[in-house]
């Protein structure tokens, strides 16, 4: 299995850290926050990783080399621009290939294990060649306190764009998805976000969920970042 790194973003409301820094590279506990992936992924079996690049591109790259440091492989999908979520993965299709791949976020920690996250099940009852992905969900966070979808009892994800459910989860940034969700999506602009494609997917019931209770962080500002580094010190 491959995995993609999402690293290409401005970092704007990180701003002043990510002025001359990447906000991957940006450290908590002692380590940039990119090199958690890339060691969860190594403790995976993962070996073939692949890196969307942007803004202060160049510095991930210098950072991080070939991955041979890390026991991966790990190959750069340069942008011209920042492409969005959805953008930077159709850019990248040549190179994640035909088969299931790991997406993460450059800007999420997480203390899940990837290894158990890529052995999910999918839902029994649904053909398998009928589900296009599995997403990781959380409690909502403050910040977000209305969340993004439901969650059926069979393991369906559910829009809610109304907010009619009672219990709605935050999509974590993690995701394992088939190459067709993003090759088959008909709306193919240059950079479009993710969620479009999550959205029309979720209402053809293709994409299951899990809700992980253990420690999340969306490194989205300074504060948060902080907050980071206080509980990996504790």
């Amino acid at each position: 299995m491959k995995a993609m790194i999402l690293a290409a973003g401005l970092g704007n409301r990180m701003r002043p850290l990510t002025n001359h820094t990447p906000k991957p590279l940006l450290c908590a506990g002692g380590k940039p926050l990119i090199e958690y992936h890339l060691e969860n992924m190594r403790r995976a079996g993962i070996r073939d990783v692949i890196i969307n690049l942007a803004y202060l591109g160049e510095k991930i790259q210098a950072h991080l080399g070939d991955g041979q440091q890390f026991g991966l492989k790990i190959i750069y999908s340069m942008e011209p621009e920042p492409l969005e979520t959805g953008g930077a993965i159709l850019h990248a299709l040549d190179l994640l290939g035909e088969e299931p791949f790991l997406l993460v976020n450059g800007d999420v920690w997480c203390d899940l294990e990837f290894a158990q996250f890529i052995q999910q099940p999918f839902v029994e009852n649904t053909p398998k060649e009928n589900q296009l992905g599995h997403l990781l969900l959380v409690p909502n966070p403050e910040f977000h306190p209305q969340g993004d979808f439901a969650l059926a009892s069979n393991g369906l994800l559910l829009d809610d764009p109304e907010k009619t459910y009672s219990q709605r989860f935050t999509f974590g940034g993690i995701s394992l998805l088939k190459p067709e969700l993003i090759a088959n999506y008909p709306d193919k602009r240059q950079a479009f976000p993710l969620v479009e494609v999550l959205r029309r997917a979720i209402s053809n019931r293709q994409l299951t969920g899990q809700v992980h209770h253990g420690h999340w962080s969306d490194i989205g500002t300074p504060v948060r970042l902080h907050l980071l580094e206080d509980y990996l010190s504790a």
